[in-house]
């Protein structure tokens, strides 16, 4: 891979590194501290270490970059580049051992996403981005293999994944979503970032969620569209920042939307 962004991928994989050691040690540990937030989501000791962790070393690292992470908010920076943490994205996964969880790190510049990471150390797998240079997994850079959507072009021969069912009355189209597993060849509730990582892989086809947070799509939303697929939100706008998405292989974007969409 060639990219002026090299290096910051470089730190995104170490950042990765430091995580996983960090998350694989506390997760399915009898110590394990869980709390709720205001919001009612929980958050575990393993998720504020990560995020103070990587915290640290971008201050050393990439000093004038600002950084904005799901449990310690939003540090501007100077540089105009901005580094988006989620520490343990699917910790409801984390806390009940499920081993479907993952670091999600992306660096922005100019308010895109340029790098992204998503590092699932339970799965022994990662998946990652850079602007303009492909998509990529494996368990490590160095064997990583470059992915891409899949070519499926009709809904009835398509794949759903998605997180919860329930989640879709909070935007008023439950009955819409509902109506789209129907008219889908497989719909299956893989859930958080696996669903976006299988897309990006060519395994599933459409994922849509009604309510998600900047850090909850950072890298995820690039490594979708670096593998040849489409991201948007429910109305149809590009980028991971609009509090809800829809991905998919390109091909199935505008069916979905004409369903499932908000206009």
């Amino acid at each position: 891979m060639s990219s002026s962004y090299n290096d910051d991928l470089g730190l995104a994989h170490l950042l990765a590194d430091s995580a996983a050691q960090i998350g694989n040690a506390r997760f399915r540990s009898s110590d394990l501290r869980v709390s709720t937030k205001p919001d009612m989501t929980e958050v575990s000791d393993a998720d504020t270490t990560i995020e103070e962790v990587l915290r640290s070393t971008l201050s050393r690292a990439r000093p004038r970059d600002g950084v904005y992470g799901e449990e310690f908010g939003d540090n501007p920076g100077a540089s105009g580049r901005k580094w988006v943490i989620d520490p343990i994205d699917a910790t409801r996964n984390y806390v009940r051992g499920v081993p479907v969880w993952a670091t999600l790190i992306a660096l922005f510049e100019r308010g895109e996403p340029v790098v992204g990471v998503v590092s699932a150390p339970a799965l022994n797998r990662r998946w990652w981005a850079m602007k303009g240079a492909g998509a990529w997994a494996g368990r490590d850079q160095r064997g990583g293999k470059k992915i891409q959507v899949s070519r499926v072009s009709k809904l009835a021969d398509a794949s759903v994944s998605y997180s919860s069912i329930t989640n879709w009355n909070k935007v008023d189209r439950q009955g819409a979503m509902l109506g789209l597993l129907h008219e889908v060849w497989r719909e299956r509730g893989f859930g958080d970032f696996y669903s976006y990582c299988l897309l990006a892989e060519g395994c599933v086809d459409i994922v849509a969620e009604p309510e998600v947070a900047l850090w909850d799509l950072a890298p995820l939303a690039l490594i979708v569209e670096e593998a040849g697929g489409t991201f948007t939100d429910l109305k149809g706008r590009p980028g991971p920042d609009g509090g809800t998405a829809v991905a998919t292989n390109g091909l199935l974007h505008e069916p979905v939307l004409d369903r499932i969409g908000i206009r």
